[in-house]
């Protein structure tokens, strides 16, 4: 085992143990200018440390660009704009629905009471 294995995994365990916070905040916003570019670096490392023998490195980089999509997911203000929209897709449909099943006539809705 190489020395340099072991660094570049502590360097990546590090890494992990200070986005945790990040991720566990529900009001933090990552621009997915910040995550996306971390994120795919991540993974190239990944891949780029397997090839030379690194596992350890690898199995590193790859937590750490699997940390940054999951902030990509869960931390970008696209995807709070994405998760309202789906709540509120969801909310209509749900209202859509009842309307269907109840008993009153279509026509009864645009009439005041």
């Amino acid at each position: 085992m190489m020395w340099q294995d072991l660094v570049f995994m502590f360097g990546s365990g590090l890494s992990i143990v200070f986005l945790a916070p990040t991720l566990r905040n529900a009001s933090a916003n990552v621009p997915l200018g910040t995550s996306l570019p971390s994120m795919g670096i991540g993974f190239v490392y990944g891949v780029t440390f397997f090839t030379l023998g690194m596992t350890l490195s690898a199995a590193g980089a790859i937590a750490s660009g699997t940390m940054w999509s999951l902030i990509a997911l869960f931390r970008s203000p696209a995807s709070q704009r994405v998760r309202t929209t789906t709540t509120l897709f969801a909310n209509d449909l749900s209202r859509w629905y009842d309307r269907r099943r109840s008993d009153r006539v279509v026509a009864d809705q645009y009439v005041l009471e």
